[in-house]
């Protein structure tokens, strides 16, 4: 089974940045792709970016021009270098992925932003 671990959120001032990072351990050879979610209280948790195993990048239109999604060189990292952050990205932040079998989800991680 593939297990995912975020980190790097934490409480910034609107305009600022954060990096997450996810890492990916288990079985790596199942995971297809990866991407990052999120939740604020009260809402259901929608699609921010996602990268394929190939390398093709996805956003959500809140996230285009401000958010980036990468991999990292051992390709079981990924990360999401955040910028221009506004009070409406607030949320946790989950990672997932998608394998060939049950997909897992990160335990998520808290991004603040504060006006």
């Amino acid at each position: 089974q593939v297990q995912l671990v975020e980190s790097g959120g934490g409480s910034v001032q609107a305009g600022g940045s954060l990096r997450l990072s996810c890492a990916a351990s288990g079985d790596i050879d199942s995971i297809l792709g990866m991407g990052w979610y999120r939740q604020a209280p009260g809402t259901q948790r929608e699609s921010v970016a996602s990268i394929s195993r190939g390398g093709s990048t996805n956003y959500a239109d809140s996230a285009k021009g401000r958010f980036t999604i990468s991999r990292g060189n051992a390709k079981n990292t990924v990360y999401l270098q955040m910028n221009s952050l506004k009070p409406e990205d607030t949320a946790v932040y989950y990672c997932h992925a998608s394998t060939r079998g049950v997909d897992p989800w990160g335990q998520g991680t808290q991004v603040t932003v504060s006006s």
